[in-house]
């Protein structure tokens, strides 16, 4: 495993690290009790770097985690978790004010089990008021920085304009970090335009989904999944060839994903031990690059097709 530090921040990530969505049963119904597992795995094996949200299952994803977590040395991982994006009974919800925000975190640490978190972001800006995010939610969680509550802050987004945009008109040092989702992998590397930008600025980058939720899998998108029909196909062809290959497409998206050492780390998730320790054996070998020129031939015109998150 490969370690990079977060922008200016002195924290040092393993090059893949662990996203708990699927612990709150994002993608489909967990077994507890593995979904642990998984978490020790990761961090038995090299993954120093675990981010998760309130929203993902609507608090489960943190409370899980949390039992995980408190059987776990807090010196032995980073967490990184958010604010701004909730949800109840099946119903979601946004609040970005500084009141909610400053609650949320106390919040998090309390379902997590730690009393401080390594990195505290404002989740899915495109969903607020940028404005706000500026002048409300951002200041209230450098509050809390100033107080050691939380240790440093990001912002978090499909939309790579938006964090610009938030981190242009924000004082320096305020954004320290950026984690965006779907935009470095093998259908869709956009997210590179932007990383001059951001170590200009010193702010860290990390990525996030190198299947782009499911389009460079053998298994396929969820019905949720926003991207257009013609890509949806062209990934799904490109899947067959690895698959012809005797190289699933799920290893080379992880092997690209991770190999642009200008990006602190990727995350995936799974909430199975054995996929966990696939994932870490993937990052171990050398990517094969003449088949990722092939998939990004047969995925062609439908490169960084845009879709969205809403």
């Amino acid at each position: 495993m490969k370690y990079n530090e977060i922008g200016k921040t002195g924290i040092k990530v393993s090059n893949l690290s662990f996203g708990a969505s699927s612990l709150g049963g994002v993608f489909h119904d967990i077994n507890e009790n593995q979904a642990i597992d998984a978490v020790f795995t990761a961090v038995d094996n090299g993954i120093n770097f675990i981010n998760v949200s309130p929203y993902y299952g609507h608090y489960k994803a943190e409370t899980v985690l949390g039992k995980a977590l408190r059987q776990i040395d807090r010196d032995k991982y980073y967490l990184s978790t958010k604010v701004g994006r909730y949800g109840k009974d099946g119903v979601n919800t946004w609040d970005y004010s500084a009141t909610r925000a400053r609650e949320s975190v106390f919040e998090s640490m309390d379902r997590l089990g730690i009393d401080y978190i390594d990195i505290i972001n404002v989740h899915d800006i495109e969903f607020a008021d940028l404005n706000q995010v500026v002048n409300e939610t951002l200041p209230a969680l450098v509050e809390l920085r100033d107080k050691g509550i939380v240790k440093h802050v990001g912002i978090t987004d499909l939309q790579l304009e938006n964090l610009k945009w938030v981190i242009d008109h924000s004082d320096d040092g305020v954004v320290e970090s950026i984690l965006n989702f779907c935009h470095y992998a093998l259908n869709d590397d956009k997210l590179g335009d932007f990383l001059d930008y951001f170590e200009s600025k010193g702010i860290g980058v990390i990525n996030a989904s190198p299947i782009s939720m499911g389009l460079l899998s053998s298994r396929g998108i969820p019905e949720w999944h926003p991207a257009p029909k013609a890509l949806v196909e062209a990934c799904a062809r490109a899947a067959q060839y690895c698959k012809e290959q005797n190289y699933p497409i799920e290893k080379l998206a992880i092997q690209y994903s991770v190999s642009n050492p200008r990006i602190a780390t990727t995350l995936f998730s799974s909430a199975n031990p054995e996929n966990v320790l696939k994932n870490i054996r993937y990052v171990e070998e050398e990517i094969n690059q003449t088949l990722v020129e092939k998939v990004k031939e047969i995925i062609g015109d439908q490169q960084r097709v845009s879709w969205s998150n809403s």
